[in-house]
C-alpha cells in the first residue's frame, strides 16, 4: 500500500486507477491500526485493485476535500468516481464481499 500526503497525489491516483482503495486514518486512532493489516491481507485477493494510505493528520485537507468525519475511512473509486464508503467500523466479510463485486464488474464487465 502506497503512501499519499497530499491532495493532488490522492486526486491523480484515483483517477488513474481503475480501480483504487484509499484508506484514511490518523495516528492516536487505535481501530486505524487494527483495521489496516486486515485491509492489507484481504487487498491480496485483489491484485488489480490499487490502494493507498493517507495519514489525516500530516493531510488534513482531506477531511474536507473527500467528507471524511471519522476515521478510518475506506474510499473505493473507479477512475476518480467514487463507488464505495466505509467508516469506522468495517466489517470484514461485508467489504470484502463489495470489492468482490466491483472488481468483478469493472474488471471482467
Amino acid at each position: 500500500m502506497q503512501k499519499l500526503d497530499s491532495i493532488e497525489g490522492i486526486q491523480s491516483f484515483t483517477n488513474e486507477e481503475t480501480l483504487s482503495l484509499v484508506y484514511i486514518s490518523q495516528p492516536n486512532c487505535s481501530v486505524c491500526h487494527a483495521l489496516l493489516p486486515q485491509v492489507e491481507e484481504l487487498l491480496e485477493d485483489y491484485p488489480k485493485i490499487s490502494s493507498a494510505h493517507v495519514d489525516a493528520h500530516k493531510v488534513p485537507e482531506v477531511a474536507g476535500e473527500y467528507s471524511v468525519m471519522t476515521v478510518p475511512a475506506i474510499l473505493v473509486f473507479s477512475e476518480g468516481k467514487e463507488m464505495l464508503r466505509k467508516a469506522r467500523f468495517v466489517p470484514m466479510g461485508e467489504l470484502n464481499q463489495q470489492l468482490a463485486k466491483l472488481n468483478h464488474f469493472i474488471h471482467e464487465g
